[in-house]
């Protein structure tokens, strides 16, 4: 499994889900071109770039290079990269129809497509190019500082979110996967402490 620093932007869930078997990174999806009207997720999106870079990694066919091309108006040209996955003939095996210029997406092609690819990307590879270099929040941080698991702690992480201007619909998970990418664990305690409920 590659651990990357970057963040990868994919277009749907199941590109998610084909990558996470593959990739140790924020995964975040764009849910297709909903991204165009949804300004919380191009926030995340940017923020989540000015602190570690973003690796856009669509579809091969017109669709992703209109989401691809969108993302590049959006983000500072220096913090992203892009992955591009080669032009497959083909259909994804839940699907009963190809898609409409009938090339395979990235839930489709082989794993050794998509290493490749993100080799081939720049992408910062740790381990390869450079270490880790802060201290990952866990599920458990989350619980010391009542963000799960508690009476109030719903009312805390939507005060949070809004306070770090991030999508008042993320889960737990999700919020926990953003906060990794933009905070250390000692920058979200100061953050929480300074909230007022």
């Amino acid at each position: 499994m590659l651990k990357i620093k970057e963040a990868i932007i994919v277009e749907g869930r199941y590109d998610k889900i084909k990558l996470k078997n593959l990739v140790d990174t924020t995964i975040i999806e764009t849910n297709g071109f909903r991204v165009f009207s949804d300004k919380e997720k191009q926030s995340l999106i940017r923020k989540i770039a000015q602190t570690r870079g973003i690796l856009v990694f669509t579809d091969s066919d017109s669709a992703g290079f209109v989401i691809r091309n969108f993302l590049r108006g959006t983000v500072d040209k220096s913090k992203i990269k892009h992955c591009y996955i080669p032009q497959i003939n083909g259909k994804e095996k839940r699907k009963a129809h190809g898609s409409k210029e009938g090339f395979l997406g990235v839930e489709g092609v082989s794993d050794d497509v998509i290493i490749k690819a993100i080799r081939k990307s720049g992408a910062t590879i740790i381990g390869e190019d450079e270490q880790a270099d802060r201290e990952e929040v866990t599920k458990a941080d989350l619980y010391r500082l009542g963000l799960t698991g508690r009476e109030n702690s719903e009312k805390l992480r939507k005060a949070l979110l809004k306070h770090l201007d991030m999508p008042s619909y993320l889960t737990a998970n999700a919020m926990l996967s953003a906060i990794n990418c933009l905070y250390s664990l000692d920058e979200l305690k100061n953050i929480v402490n300074e909230l007022e409920i």
